[in-house]
């Protein structure tokens, strides 16, 4: 795997040249809608595909290697046949590794809504271990709201990708809501309501386990919270169901705020299977503008993280969105949310060119409405994205979690493709 960034000038034929790989597999590989319109600065992941070399007189393996960039290890691990690095000749045919060599397993979750795109689900089902489908959302008295999930199910057990059923205390066109969270947390009888509503819905929709991402949690509930869990992970664990908790971006014991103090990170290390870290929202809709997930902020949240859970049930958040503010940027005022993909494209259409901030590890770019007026767009491409990925595996994370899969996002597979064992735990 090559990450290129565009420069002034290129096309899709020249950088094929480059390296030596067909124009058109580069627009398919990274499903380039209009191949001919490329923007500087815009990433394109190139893989190689399988490579041949004939040997001519005079190569050797490390020459050949160095023409490649690969290493002579690599080369050899390719071909067992060669039992000496000097016992090759020319005309002999060599088989070409690519120059990513993965890193090991990983679990990756994505969440997803019902109503996903069933093409883009089946496209990103390969890549996943876990697919939470958000969300049941429970009430005041421990019932839950439905939701049609069964057509995900099937697809993502088919896939042999485990469903997890999320619950959350949404109010029904509304945030999180600490009310509802405090209605079933303070009543043993609200709670053993919601346990029976729970397993019964995993039973007959033949769920893997159960999410809970509960936010807003009041401070003072903090206990009760910690209590729920015991409760929950008692009971569902002998019935043969794993427990997932989704924490707030916290980067120290005693963070303040209604995010943070009710999420407890010893408890939930020590009580769920795994927990997914939402680091990402830095940049967020009624904020300034900010990168959604700066690796810097990112690295000072795992770093917390792992002074109190286990490495290896850490799912860390990576987004998939990324925001576009009116500028001056004026507080209270919404940014609106674009796609990754869709990111790129504007910058197409306003004649922007892409830049990249070293300390976020994020792409972003400026241009001017058709009003005159200034934006900035923070979003992410295959270098942030690969950022992310090589950072969790140098924390020897379990792995990551997507929000959200629904919109899909060809570089992001491609670099997690190019580096990674997607674990399967079905």
């Amino acid at each position: 795997m090559i990450i290129h960034v565009v420069n002034p000038g290129e096309s899709l034929y020249s950088i094929g040249r480059l390296y030596g790989v067909p124009p058109f597999k580069i627009a398919d590989d990274n499903e380039l809608t209009d191949p001919g319109r490329l923007v500087v600065g815009q990433t394109l992941v190139i893989l190689e595909g399988e490579r041949k070399h004939e040997i001519v007189a005079g190569e050797s393996l490390y020459s050949i290697a160095r023409q490649y960039g690969v290493t002579v290890e690599a080369i050899l691990e390719a071909n067992p046949q060669i039992t000496s690095p000097t016992l090759i000749y020319p005309g002999q045919i060599l088989n070409i590794p690519p120059r990513t060599k993965r890193l090991g397993d990983i679990e990756v979750n994505g969440y997803a809504f019902p109503d996903i795109d069933m093409d883009v689900l089946q496209k990103t089902l390969p890549n996943l271990t876990y697919l939470s489908i958000f969300s049941y959302q429970v009430n005041a008295d421990g019932t839950l709201n439905p939701i049609e999930d069964e057509e995900v199910i099937k697809a993502a057990r088919d896939a042999g990708v485990a469903p997890l059923m999320v619950i959350t205390n949404l109010e029904t066109g509304g945030g999180f809501n600490s009310d509802i969270a405090r209605s079933i947390l303070s009543s043993e009888e609200v709670q053993e309501t919601l346990l029976s509503n729970i397993i019964n819905v995993m039973g007959e929709k033949n769920y893997y386990g159960l999410d809970i991402d509960f936010e807003y949690i009041y401070p003072e509930d903090r206990e009760l919270y910690n209590d729920f869990l015991r409760k929950v992970t008692a009971r569902l664990r002998p019935m043969g169901y794993t427990v997932t908790t989704a924490l707030a971006p916290k980067i120290s014991a005693d963070q303040r705020g209604v995010v943070y103090e009710a999420h407890d990170y010893p408890v939930h290390g020590a009580l769920a299977d795994h927990v997914v870290i939402m680091t990402y929202e830095w940049g967020y809709t009624f904020g300034p503008p900010l990168a959604v997930a700066p690796i810097n902020e990112v690295e000072k949240v795992i770093n917390y993280a792992l002074t109190e859970i286990p490495s290896q049930k850490i799912l860390m958040g990576i987004p998939n969105y990324g925001y576009d503010w009116t500028l001056p940027y004026t507080p209270g005022t919404a940014a609106k949310t674009v796609t990754n993909v869709g990111a790129v494209n504007l910058a197409a259409d306003v004649g922007a060119a892409i830049q990249y901030d070293q300390k976020s590890q994020a792409p972003f770019y400026y241009y001017y409405d058709m009003d005159g007026k200034q934006h900035v767009v923070w979003f992410e491409d295959a270098r942030s994205i690969n950022a992310k990925l090589r950072f969790a595996n140098s924390k020897n994370l379990g792995g990551v979690s997507y929000w959200t899969i629904n919109r899909y996002f060809p570089q992001n597979w491609l670099v997690l493709e190019s580096l990674f064992n997607v674990k399967k735990v079905l």
